[in-house]
């Protein structure tokens, strides 16, 4: 296994090179390990977030070289536990590259301090309960509990880790998923290395100070002299990143701060350029043991599945039945890594692997097809976009196979997931970048990973309304792409009874007695749920009927109620509804109140929303329209995102009148 080259660099925002003029927190903030203010033993709650049930009450990092220029981080942490919610932040778990001792951790101190009948008590960390976990031949992570912990305690840890790589440098996330008081990072790097720093989600700097001091090489007449520079950056009072309906990951939200090696200026020599380029990444995933050494080698009974393959006609064909044959045979064990961990042989053999060797298998199979087949590295959503500016391994942490088709079009299959279409690139991949390896044609790109066409979902209703006050009838739903994916998965998983309970949507007074799937298992066709129910309308009496014509559609809970949003809204794909519901009013009844027909749209008109109602021949008919032309929806424009979608739920829900004649 190569070294890699580490940092998710997907910010786009460089940072100042000079120094701001600001009062430094770090002797309010800081302490010397096991030095505690009484103030913050006594502390109750988080004076910016007081809702948190625990605060970093700081975060300290030291990144220096030492003599024989290995990276050293030296990190400090002290985190408040307001009660019983928040002693899951007292379950520490630090991941880092230990193969071949990449990078490794000594000198760790842990303690619980508590305050108990007014006098300071400190528990030490048994160091019989600190354990290394290796996650896989590249992976390792120092894990441990605080002991004594309750509300109140305070828990404080250091450590040291060691990068033997001058690429390696570390990157630095200000904010969490709780609160942090101060939260500060301070690099010393010789004048021989520049560091590109880029900074996601940028805010104000409490402190950013950029400082120099000397350095020494060696000692007496053979001693050199040399610059380091010093740079610190602080945040303060940093509000900890709650989840958010459709947001992306935590990873692309976080405030912090990313490093990649630019350039190297050896003593006496010429600077050289160390900014990787994408055909260098691609040309070391080509000739790497545990990837592109790993995609011809021959699959034991392989040649039962090609065989069969090269007899259907067409090579969606081909695709359809080796991606199906991959998924039927192989496991996916949850580990998401662009390498392999056994090897594809072993996996095989194994009917198990991680998401490379279970794709980079599929990606055999298909080469061997005939099918014009290449292995591509991906980023999942959860792992963060991938910055195509900044050509690095350690974005990806996925592989798949990539298929062009035409000019326009291409296929990125991925049999992780039992469900997944073959022609629909998987939501999880969307709106990122993805790098396809052609050794052949020595050719590496990389390609943005996105779906244009909407993602269609169609409603048909067709029911009648009883004069004792209940609908009946059915409904038929076609699911197009995701939306097929997504229930088929929860239909063949969680099974038909609690799938019955996901479309009531905890409704009681509705009742679905069958409901029957067509197209599951065929790709290129969508999943048609036909679905006969009842439900008892509330509120009706012998002179009224009161209903809501909105009903098995999952869309009658607005999800942006917030005043604020701290994060952009991302669908990831275009989302088309239509709903289309027919109800037969019963004899001897009148519409008394109908709602109108209306059309409504966001000010940037990306967002659009019709409701065409009609009434004639005691059949009342309601269409609604819902779609988006955009994926994605700016932070910054969410007031009038919000507003629109409190009109479009409004009148999503707005109740049928029926009066007795």
């Amino acid at each position: 296994m190569k070294k890699l080259i580490p940092g998710l660099l997907l910010g786009v925002f460089c940072l100042s090179a000079n120094a701001q003029k600001a009062v430094s927190p770090a002797a309010t903030y800081l302490k010397p390990f096991g030095k505690i203010e009484q103030a913050d033993l006594e502390l109750k709650n988080c004076d910016f977030e007081p809702d948190a049930n625990a605060e970093v009450l700081f975060d300290k990092a030291d990144v220096y070289f030492d003599n024989d220029f290995n990276i050293v981080t030296e990190r400090h942490k002290r985190i408040k536990i307001f009660n019983v919610n928040g002693k899951k932040n007292a379950d520490i778990r630090v991941e880092y590259y230990g193969g071949n001792r990449l990078e490794y951790i000594t000198d760790l101190q842990a303690q619980t301090i508590n305050l108990e009948n007014g006098k300071t008590e400190i528990t030490k960390i048994d160091k019989k309960l600190v354990f290394t976990e290796k996650i896989d031949k590249m992976r390792s992570a120092l894990v441990f509990s605080f002991p004594n912990v309750k509300p109140g305690s305070v828990v404080e840890f250091k450590y040291r880790l060691t990068a033997n790589s001058i690429a390696d440098f570390p990157s630095w996330y200000f904010q969490g998923k709780i609160p942090v008081r101060y939260s500060q990072l301070t690099t010393k790097v010789p004048e021989y290395f520049y560091y590109r720093p880029q900074l996601r989600s940028p805010r104000m700097f409490t402190v950013n100070t950029s400082t120099q001091e000397s350095g020494m090489l060696g000692s007496g007449t053979q001693s050199l002299g040399y610059t380091i520079n010093v740079d610190t950056r602080g945040m303060a009072n940093v509000h900890s990143l709650s989840d958010e309906p459709l947001m992306r990951s935590d990873v692309d939200n976080m405030q912090s701060i990313v490093f990649g090696l630019n350039t190297v200026r050896p003593i006496g020599g010429f600077v050289k350029t160390y900014a990787d380029t994408w055909p260098k990444v691609g040309g070391i995933l080509a000739d790497d043991e545990d990837f592109g050494k790993q995609l011809k080698r021959k699959l034991e009974g392989e040649d039962a599945i090609v065989n069969k393959a090269k007899q259907f006609a067409t090579d969606d064909e081909r695709i359809s039945y080796v991606f199906n044959e991959v998924k039927k045979v192989m496991k996916w064990n949850d580990i998401d890594r662009w390498f392999t961990n056994d090897g594809t042989v072993k996996a095989w053999e194994k009917k198990t692997g991680n998401s490379a060797e279970v794709n980079l298998i599929l990606f055999h199979l298909l080469k061997q097809s005939g099918i014009k087949a290449y292995p591509m590295i991906v980023s999942t959503r959860d792992n963060g976009r991938v910055n195509p500016f900044s050509p690095n391994l350690h974005q990806f942490n996925r592989a798949v196979v990539y298929i062009p088709i035409d000019t326009t079009r291409h296929y990125v299959l991925d049999a992780t997931n039992k469900y997944n279409l073959f022609n629909h690139i998987p939501d999880n991949l969307l709106n990122s970048s993805g790098l396809f390896i052609d050794k052949e044609s020595n050719q590496y790109d990389i390609v943005f990973l996105q779906n244009l066409e909407p993602i269609r979902q169609s409603f048909y209703v067709n029911v009648e309304i009883k004069p004792d006050g209940k609908m009946v009838g059915t409904n038929q739903v076609s699911s197009y792409g995701y939306n097929k994916v997504s229930r088929t998965a929860k239909y063949k998983t969680d099974g038909e009874t609690k799938f019955i309970e996901y479309l009531k949507n905890k409704d009681n007074n509705l009742r679905i007695s069958s409901i029957k799937f067509e197209n599951m298992d065929i790709d290129t066709l969508p999943l048609v749920q036909s679905i006969n129910f009842d439900l008892d309308l509330t509120g009706s009496d012998g002179n009224f009927i009161y209903f809501n014509p909105n009903v098995l559609t999952m869309t009658n809970t607005n999800p942006f109620l917030s005043e604020n949003r701290y994060t952009d809204i991302e669908f990831g794909y275009r989302d088309n509804m239509t709903f289309t519901g027919m109800y037969k009013i019963p004899a001897g009844y009148k519409a008394e109140t109908l709602p109108k027909s209306v059309s409504l749209t966001t000010p940037d008109k990306s967002v659009v929303f019709r409701r065409m109602v009609n009434f004639s021949n005691d059949v009342i008919s309601v269409r609604y329209y819902v779609d988006h032309l955009k994926t994605t929806y700016f932070k910054e424009d969410y007031a009038d995102f919000r507003e629109f979608s409190r009109q479009m739920y409004e009148m999503l829900n707005e109740q049928i009148v029926l009066k007795k004649s």
